[in-house]
């Protein structure tokens, strides 16, 4: 049972639904645009600016040909009730809405998961913040054999056992290196000259040079390979030495032909031998967080 000064105390607060049309307006310095973010008409709003105003005794808005503008009590009393929102706010998201959580397991390849799908999980979080998502990487699978993961993005041709798969697109492959590997090789840079120059081969990609040649025409050498790496990742950060020259999705050296770190010196590209697939693990029960995910993931330009 509450005691007698503790009743006073709360019969001395506003109304809430006062105070929130209050701390809209505050926010937006506009009556209508606080009545289109709590779903109230504009004289609704006002009405219960009226009500509080009338109740603290003292005027809280400026009232101008357009608009309103906070006076010096109103700007007073603007900051600690935003103060007090944000805290009811972050006190019943901490307490509640971590128990409506739902939390995949995401497993990739390497090059994919570290170039393509991490710098995109914070908008995925931004726009679904109740699915966490746990991502992990690997270099070469072929099968789900951790029960723990719910989706697996895995390159190849996509004939596994697993009943929902999803292709996910790329971009083609374009030769990539660093500006001083291009500029040692001297003016008259062509495909030849970097086929033939300290070659990153990336493993499983080895006809890939081979297949350019055939689909323009150019009749390239062999190239000299003069290092190998297991994925696009390693490929990538060796070319940033500043030494040799690698066949790449445009997707994977995207962040770094953005920044200059590696140019893509030469107007050749090659499809991917294969392509990169989304796959449901057969056992899992988080459908509907899958759902979610699939169609994000599935409808990113990559």
């Amino acid at each position: 049972m509450l005691c007698p000064e503790r009743k006073r105390r709360m019969r001395r607060l506003p109304h809430v639904t006062w105070l929130r049309a209050f701390d809209a307006a505050a926010r937006h310095s506009s009556f209508t645009a606080a009545a289109d973010e709590l779903h109230l008409t504009p004289a609704a709003v006002s009405q219960q600016i009226r009500l509080l105003e009338k109740r603290l005794g003292a005027e809280l808005f400026k009232r101008l040909p357009k608009g309103v503008a906070l006076t010096d009590v109103g700007q007073a009393y603007a900051q600690p009730l935003r103060k007090s929102f944000l805290e009811m706010e972050q006190a019943t998201d901490g307490l509640f809405r971590g128990q409506r959580k739902a939390t995949l397991r995401v497993r990739s390849s390497i090059s994919f998961g570290a170039l393509v799908l991490a710098p995109r999980l914070n908008a995925f979080r931004e726009r679904h913040p109740e699915i966490e998502i746990d991502l992990f990487t690997t270099v070469w699978s072929d099968r789900m054999t951790d029960a723990g993961i719910d989706l697996d993005i895995r390159y190849g041709d996509g004939d596994w056992p697993e009943r929902n798969i999803w292709p996910l697109e790329v971009d083609d492959a374009v030769v990539v290196c660093h500006p001083d590997h291009a500029s040692s090789l001297g003016d008259g840079l062509s495909i030849e000259g970097l086929a033939a120059a300290s070659v990153v081969q990336v493993v499983g990609s080895e006809t890939d040079w081979g297949r350019l040649s055939d689909k323009y025409g150019l009749d390239l050498p062999a190239p000299v390979h003069w290092m190998k790496a297991d994925s696009s990742l390693v490929a990538l950060q060796i070319l940033t030495s500043g030494h040799g020259s690698s066949l790449i999705s445009r997707s994977f050296a995207g962040h770094y032909l953005k920044t200059g770190a590696l140019i893509a010196p030469v107007p050749y590209q090659i499809s991917m031998l294969q392509k990169f697939f989304l796959v449901q693990y057969e056992d899992t029960n988080k459908s509907p967080e899958i759902a979610v995910f699939k169609d994000w993931l599935t409808s990113q330009k990559f």
